[in-house]
Formats: structure tokens, sequence, C-alpha cells
């Protein structure tokens, strides 16, 4: 997979215990924890860097608010000691951190995001990642959407709000691919489900 060695550094966004409350409505991709963990657990076999990226929403009745109970990793994302958190309060893992001067200063050149929302958080870090000149990789089995409505109302499944963030992220901005064929890619042994 042209672009992306083991120098790569892993981003593990959103993946937080707030996003299981039920009022986020329904959601596609139920393996995405297992291939998120899957993939950190190949990094971390390899010792490659895997850094976590943690929403803290500035809404008082919010989940994700610091101090509430999903504000939490999810068990399947939990940061091992000495890896990096940054925490931040809108969509991208760019803005209000100094994550892009980090990644610079180690010689980080390409980035692989798993996590939470592809239409959100996954997208709009990725297109920033893009954008900064990142070799940006997006393990699609790896990321899941909600239901979200249309401008007139109208239910989007999940599925399609997944695919429609991964389709305008494919080719502009990243890289959309699975993680399997990420980890065979980079010699690293997989079990991860496809989702």
């Amino acid at each position: 997979m042209r672009g992306l060695s083991r120098d790569a550094a892993l981003l593990v966004v959103d993946v937080q215990s707030g996003f299981d409350d039920p009022a986020w409505g329904r959601r596609n991709n139920p393996a995405a924890e297992a291939n998120v963990a899957a993939a950190i657990a190949a990094w971390r076999a390899a010792d490659g860097r895997v850094i976590h990226i943690h929403h803290d929403s500035p809404e008082p009745t919010s989940v994700l608010r610091p101090g509430a109970p999903g504000n939490a990793p999810k068990p399947e994302a939990q940061p091992a000691p000495g890896e990096p958190i940054y925490r931040k309060r809108v969509n991208s893992a760019f803005i209000g951190t100094s994550l892009e001067a980090d990644l610079r200063q180690l010689g980080v050149e390409a980035l692989a995001i798993v996590g939470l929302t592809t239409n959100h958080c996954i997208s709009t870090t990725a297109r920033m990642a893009g954008n900064l000149g990142f070799e940006t990789f997006v393990l699609a089995d790896a990321t899941a959407a909600f239901d979200r409505p249309h401008l007139d109302g109208r239910l989007r499944p999940a599925e399609e709000v997944h695919e429609a963030a991964l389709s305008d992220l494919a080719g502009e901005f990243a890289h959309v691919v699975d993680t399997r064929s990420v980890l065979v890619a980079l010699g690293l042994d997989s079990n991860a489900p496809h989702g």
C-alpha cells in the first residue's frame, strides 16, 4: 500500500463510551470497535505510534462532556501508558491542539485514522490531515456513523451516511482502505473482523 509504512501514526479518534447512548439513534458497522482494537494491537506490536483523540464537548448536557461517564474511552481503545492523548472541543483533531506541531516534530508523514463518527470527526480530521500534506488513510471498517436526517427531515440510513462520507474523502483527501488490507500491507498479523 503505497505511502503507508510502519512509521505512520495511528490516530484513534473519539472511541468514547458516550457513543453507546441510545439517543444517537441507529448505527452501522457493529464491528468498528473490534477493528479499532485490532489496529491498535497491531500498531503496538510493531512499536508504532498510537495517538488518542478524545472529544471534550463544551455542551453542558452532552454525554461527551468532561467528567461525564460517556467521556471515557471504550474498552477497545483504552490508551496504554505513554500513549499521547489529545483533547479537542471541535470536530477536527488539529484545531485547538498541538497535534500537527507534534507530528511534524516527530517526523510523521502518514496517518491511519480510525474511530467515530465517519461523517463528523473522522471526516473533518481526515480532510485537514490531507490538506496539511499528511498521507492519510481512513480504515473504513474501523469507523461508523448514525442515521441522520436529510434537510427535508427524511431519515438517511447510517449505512448511506457512512458510505457518502467515505466516498467524499476517497481520492481527494485520503485513501479509503480496510483494516485487514492495511495490516497485511504493513506485515502485521491481524484477525480483524470485517464490518
